[in-house]
Parts: C-alpha cells; sequence; structure tokens
C-alpha cells in the first residue's frame, strides 16, 4: 500500500468521523461505562477508555478489511 493511499484513506475516514460526531454524541459515545471521569474542586479529570477501545478495534477493522 503506498503513502498516498493510506493519507487519502485516513483524510476521509477523518472527514467522516467528524461529520458524524453529532449522531454518535447523542448516542452515547464518549461517555460510555468503564469511561473515567473524576470530578474535583477546580478539577476536572476525564479519559474515556471504553471509548478508545472500541474506536480502537473499529479502526483496526477497517485496515484489515482495506487490506483484503
Amino acid at each position: 500500500m503506498n503513502v498516498s493511499r493510506l493519507l487519502i484513506t485516513v483524510g476521509i475516514a477523518l472527514l467522516a468521523l467528524g461529520l458524524l460526531w453529532p449522531v454518535l454524541a447523542r448516542l452515547g459515545l464518549g461517555r460510555l461505562p468503564g469511561d473515567i471521569a473524576m470530578q474535583r474542586d477546580g478539577f476536572r479529570f476525564y479519559f474515556p477508555i471504553t471509548t478508545c477501545i472500541l474506536v480502537s478495534v473499529g479502526v483496526s477493522l477497517l485496515f484489515w478489511l482495506m487490506r483484503r
């Protein structure tokens, strides 16, 4: 696979994700069970670990399908 094809594919995937973000936010992506959220006085920490794992699986599946 050449680099230009990979960059175009990643660009299209990012564009699609950006366009679908409002829909995904309504579905709860980014606020799933397992995401770490802590709030204290003057401090807020949020790490969406479950969301990261789901996105990683989806991207891996996408790249696997493109290689076939």
